[in-house]
């Protein structure tokens, strides 16, 4: 019998939020359900394990999650009230506002995959969530259905909550002074199924490898089914790399798409970035345009491609840690979170040197 969860029951910040229960885990922390009594209201807490709190790289990275995450303001991002360490005994703490629903892997778990029109409005407010991001200066880097969260908000379904910048890369101007820096050239985190071509060989991201993550959600949120067929994490990391995704129309006998649809997925796949749609913006035009069609009205005419935005390069890229705790639906069987050190070799990944599993 497993020992009772200590921190149930506690008070934060001298009895502003008590925590209730705990809402999941993940490799370096767990979410718990809080009240907080001056405002009758509940609210998220995100603490890092306990038996981790002496590690300077994973609690600079905790940090770093609660600083990106707090400088975003859209609607479709999830909301950092507040972050920081508890005095007395040094608990490290993010706290968030409280959501009820279901993340897009449950989702499709439970209804199957989806149909674009409704699949198509929630993947247009996951990429204005992350044009914010981009602007900002910051690449999310471990986008996948977990991290699309829906709920019901001012009566409005489905509405989009991003989730998760434990991953996310931040420009220099974004960090807290003496923040450790943790990735170096040709170190890979993220999820093997959902990763970009350049983010499988340890290059320097920006904003269009987001993108070809969206993507990559949204094709199997249409088709439930991957762009690749492949049986192991490794074998994903390399059809990213070395393979043209199976074409989204002939992914599923029976199942075709508009062609707009078609085209728009096509680009936000291509294995160079530089051929793939500029911003987040631009692909969810590209998907408005789709959605058009399939409603009957007439699309607006594509505009001309979005001027680059900040490029997130320079200093090696900060990993900001801990994964997002979501209740444990039945696991993905290769959802999980890999760090690999990959060494490419021609036009291929040669060999993989060092992979670590983080448990979702």
């Amino acid at each position: 019998m497993r020992a009772p969860d200590p921190l149930i029951g506690r008070d934060l910040l001298n009895g502003q939020f008590q925590i209730i229960r705990k809402i999941g885990t993940g490799g370096m922390g767990a979410v718990y359900e809080a009240s907080q009594p001056s405002m009758n209201s509940k609210v998220a807490v995100k603490i890092l394990h306990a038996k981790l709190a002496n590690r300077k790289d994973l609690v600079s990275r905790f940090h770093r999650e609660a600083a990106a995450m707090s400088h975003l303001t859209h609607p479709n991002t999830v909301k950092v009230l507040l972050y920081g360490e508890e005095e007395k005994d040094g608990l490290l703490y993010i706290v968030m506002e409280y959501l009820e629903g279901k993340n897009l892997n449950q989702t499709v778990r439970a209804d199957g995959p989806l149909p674009p029109e409704r699949a198509l409005p929630m993947l247009i407010q996951a990429c204005l969530a992350l044009q914010e991001a981009h602007e900002k200066g910051i690449v999310h880097r471990d986008l996948k259905p977990e991290n699309i969260f829906l709920c019901t908000q001012g009566g409005i379904k489905d509405f989009v909550k991003v989730l998760d910048f434990g991953l996310a890369k931040v420009t220099e101007r974004e960090m807290r002074p003496g923040s450790i820096i943790l990735t170096q050239e040709g170190m890979v985190f993220g999820t093997p199924e959902f990763m970009s071509p350049e983010q499988a060989q340890g290059k320097t991201l920006d904003a269009r490898s987001d993108i070809y993550s969206l993507a990559v959600i949204l094709y199997e949120v249409l088709t439930g089914k991957l762009p690749f067929d492949a049986k192991s994490p490794m074998e994903f990391i390399q059809l990213h790399v070395q393979k043209e995704p199976i074409p989204l129309s002939q992914r599923v006998p029976g199942k075709t798409f508009p062609p707009e649809l078609d085209a728009a997925m096509a680009k936000a796949l291509r294995k160079e970035k530089e051929d793939r749609q500029e911003s987040a913006a631009e692909f969810a035009a590209d998907l408005q345009r789709s959605l058009d069609v399939l409603q009957g009205r007439t699309p607006a005419p594509s505009a001309p491609p979005a001027p680059h935005l900040q490029r997130v390069s320079g200093a090696p890229a900060p990993n900001a840690g801990l994964d997002t705790a979501t209740p444990d639906p039945p696991a993905r069987k290769l959802s999980m979170t890999f760090l690999v050190l990959a060494f490419v070799l021609g036009a291929g990944l040669a060999a993989a040197i060092a992979v670590l599993a983080l448990r979702r």
